[in-house]
Parts: structure tokens; C-alpha cells; sequence
């Protein structure tokens, strides 16, 4: 029997196998009090990057393949501010040979183990490519086997 997934509104933490602590800033705020568009961007390439970097080891200055953003996109469901402690949910809906895309969401911190609601999801797609002729490569095997940790079906 397959597993149908709940609408993206009515996704919550517990449906993200990985959550990666991300914080606010004094200039993520916007005029109109909440952390502008464009921050959401931020937390997530953060997240994606400081995961990858300290789950895998790999530093990514030096490595010869690097990921490059194919694709990216947030849906907004709540407001948040400055100073609030986030997270992020990182979640692999897809991982092919040279590309892997990634379910975010960005959810409150808490201390207990609740699901929380999306304050905002996202998706991102990262191609591998190599440094100097920035044409597709396969994912480097240390980011596949930390990737494959985090798939789930779409």
C-alpha cells in the first residue's frame, strides 16, 4: 500500500529526517518587521552547506566538484522575526547521479520532540559540477552516502 504525503501546508518537523539549527540576524528583518523573502534562501543554503560540510568532512573550497543551485523556490505559511532560533528541515525527494533535490522547511526551535508546523517550505535542486570545466559530474561518494540518509518518497 503506498504511503500517500501529507499536503506541503500540513507538513511538519517530524516529516524532515534531518534538522539543522540555523539562527536569525538584526538585518534579516525587512521594513515591515519580518524576515525579508530572500533570508529564507539563506537559511537554506546554509543548512544544506553546513551539513554536507560537517556530516561529510568535505570542504567544499577545495574539493573539486561543487553543487551549483539549479533550481530553487519557498512557499510562505507564517511571519517570523529577528531574534528567533529556527531550524531547518532538510529532507532528499530526489538523488540522481549528478543532482540531488532537497524538500526544506523551516520550522520554531523547541526543546521537546512536538512536530511543529512550516513556517515556510522550500525546495532546491544542487547539480555537481566540476570546479574548472563546470560540466555535470556524479555527486562525490562521501555527499551521495550522507544524502542517501536523508531520501524520502516525494
Amino acid at each position: 500500500m503506498a504511503i500517500i504525503p501529507p499536503a506541503p501546508e500540513r507538513l511538519t518537523s517530524s516529516d524532515f529526517p534531518v534538522l539543522w539549527p540555523v539562527g536569525t540576524r538584526w538585518a534579516d528583518n525587512d521594513m515591515f518587521g519580518h524576515l525579508n523573502n530572500a533570508v529564507y534562501y539563506e537559511l537554506f543554503d546554509t543548512a544544506i552547506n553546513a551539513w554536507i560540510a560537517i556530516g561529510t568532512g568535505v570542504d567544499p573550497i577545495t574539493m573539486p566538484a561543487l553543487g551549483v543551485v539549479a533550481e530553487s523556490g519557498c512557499r510562505y505559511f507564517s511571519e517570523l522575526q529577528f531574534p528567533q532560533s529556527l531550524e531547518v528541515g532538510l529532507a532528499v525527494t530526489r538523488l540522481g547521479r549528478s543532482s540531488v533535490t532537497y524538500r526544506l522547511g523551516v520550522f520554531e526551535s523547541a526543546d521537546g520532540q512536538e512536530p511543529r508546523p512550516a513556517t515556510a517550505l522550500g525546495h532546491w535542486v544542487h547539480v555537481y559540477v566540476d570546479r574548472t570545466s563546470r560540466k555535470p559530474v556524479g555527486i562525490p561518494d562521501p555527499i551521495r552516502t550522507l544524502l542517501s540518509t536523508a531520501c524520502i518518497e516525494a
